[in-house]
């Protein structure tokens, strides 16, 4: 390899760019090859400027192969490696073993922050390589142990460190923040609805997807954001993940290990939400992985947007394809989605009446498809509150997410036991094969179940979450085997008062 090597980005993974530089003599020039976008190109002026700033004055015809020529290359993470090319080149300096460089040029020769520093960081630490980053990109890099990496604020601090007469600032360890944040809201402050909370503690255990049902002003929202006060906090695994994604999206890395809670408007866009673009990025799905996405309004959002959904629900990945290659981000998201049962919302309503026409009805459930449906574990209806409860002004109403996270965490231990011989973490990413030999049901639950089929419109992938949110229940209630009021609970959420608008 180069000794002077920059990155591209290619979905979460960073892509080292050998920086060839040949300088002959005639009129002033620089010329970029290698398949630079506008970026790229435009980046000659900033790293011209940003030398000049530490009397280095570039002449003659300068040409810089950016290799590997037939990726695309994008951004502005490749002036800080164009500049030291140029430098060495033109004998300014010389670079002593292979080593990456990553950071947006100023004309004064400051260093910018910039996305891909956390992908550039597991790069140079299974390559052995020298990292040179901007010292505001230096506490994400520091969450990647075992790299070596130097923080640089200007080009001739840089410089300087080179020619070995400063030595730069080393990246530190950065400290991950083990408190747990302060739920807002708390489950306790939400008043009545016993059955919503129910299902949110079986979502969050098990991390299944949920849909809440009910007329404007019941709590939907509020229900869906208590959620994060409940998710047990990442693991080291699952914390590396989320930062590889923020850094990748160029989002500022969080230190904490609370889960990411992505809201997304109804307004947004297949590829805002999926992924791709001119340059691919990850979509929300994907920054919401190992976290919630919640989506309110469902109905609201284009058909296209929510069929979009399917494969990563299914799957806990997306495959984004475009002309210029196709990439893979992580997708394992808890789905919540939120909807009232009709456009005027009061479809079943104990005190207002809809005002809906039956062709109105008919057009509005027809957004949410059969299949989409399917790959939601948990349908609850959220009813009107009574007059009593609305004027309640202060109290407690039921636990707190504090008690409820800690059962949480406690089901979710007993899973990742249960599974980690076959690589999965909680009961919904679970092959129904592996599912149905290892999930212990009792003999007279198949007895029930075959009663309650013969009832109940269910496709296959339908029974087989059923099987997954009752083996979670039966988690929460620290038991090892599947029993009939697991079973029926379970039921009770697909076929139960909230789909009773879709009939």
């Amino acid at each position: 390899m180069n000794t002077v090597s920059g990155i591209t980005l290619r979905g979460v993974q960073a892509v080292p760019v050998e920086v060839e530089v040949e300088t002959t003599g005639g009129l002033f020039t620089i010329s970029v090859v290698g398949l630079p976008d506008t970026a790229v190109k435009e980046a000659r002026e900033r790293v011209r400027a940003a030398l000049r700033s530490v009397g280095i004055n570039v002449k003659g015809r300068v040409a810089i192969n950016l290799a590997p020529a037939d990726i695309p290359k994008e951004g502005a993470l490749m002036d800080l490696p164009m500049a030291v090319g140029i430098a060495c080149s033109q004998g300014g300096i010389a670079v002593k073993r292979p080593s990456l460089f990553l950071g947006e040029l100023a004309l004064d020769g400051r260093l910018r922050k910039v996305r891909g520093a956390v992908p550039a960081a597991f790069l140079a630490k299974q390559n052995g390589l020298d990292l040179y980053v901007p010292t505001e990109n230096a506490y994400e890099v520091g969450l990647v142990s075992g790299v070596t990496a130097y923080k640089v604020a200007t080009l001739s601090d840089l410089f300087a460190h080179l020619r070995g007469e400063i030595e730069l600032p080393i990246v530190d360890q950065t400290i991950i923040t083990d408190v747990e944040p302060e739920a807002d809201p708390d489950l306790s402050d939400i008043k009545g609805q016993a059955a919503a909370k129910r299902a949110l503690e079986i979502a969050a255990a098990g991390h299944h997807n949920l849909l809440f049902v009910g007329s404007p002003g019941s709590g939907k929202t509020m229900l869906a954001r208590a959620m994060r006060g409940i998710l047990p906090p990442l693991s080291d695994k699952e914390l590396m993940e989320v930062i590889l994604l923020q850094s990748t999206a160029g989002l500022d890395a969080s230190i904490l290990r609370e889960r990411p809670f992505r809201s997304v408007h109804h307004t947004a866009s297949t590829v805002a939400l999926c992924g791709g673009g001119a340059h691919l990025r990850p979509g929300e799905i994907s920054l919401a992985s190992r976290g919630v996405l919640f989506l309110d309004e469902f109905p609201e959002f284009n058909r296209d947007v929510i069929e979009a959904l399917r494969q990563p629900l299914e799957d806990g990945q997306i495959t984004v394809s475009r002309a210029s290659g196709s990439v893979v981000y992580p997708a394992k998201v808890l789905m919540i989605a939120a909807c009232n049962p009709c456009p005027c919302g009061f479809l079943g309503d104990s005190v207002e009446r809809c005002t809906c026409s039956p062709g109105t009805l008919d057009r509005y459930r027809r957004r949410l498809s059969g299949p989409i449906l399917d790959r939601i574990d948990l349908h609850v209806s959220v009813p009107r509150l009574m007059p009593d409860e609305l004027v309640a002004l202060s109290g407690k109403y039921g636990e707190s997410s504090a008690v409820v996270r800690k059962r949480v965490k406690e089901a979710r231990l007993r899973q990742e036991n249960r599974w980690r011989q076959f690589g999965f973490q909680s009961n919904s990413e679970v092959p129904e094969k592996i599912l149905k030999k290892y999930m212990q049901v009792k003999p007279e639950v198949k007895s029930f179940m075959l009663q309650a089929l013969n009832k109940v419109r269910l496709s296959g992938r339908g029974l087989s979450r059923v099987l997954r949110v009752a083996r979670t229940i039966a988690d929460l209630e620290n038991s090892e085997w599947v029993e009939t009021q697991h079973i029926a609970e379970a039921l009770s959420y697909r076929e139960g008062e909230a789909l009773s608008w879709m009939k």
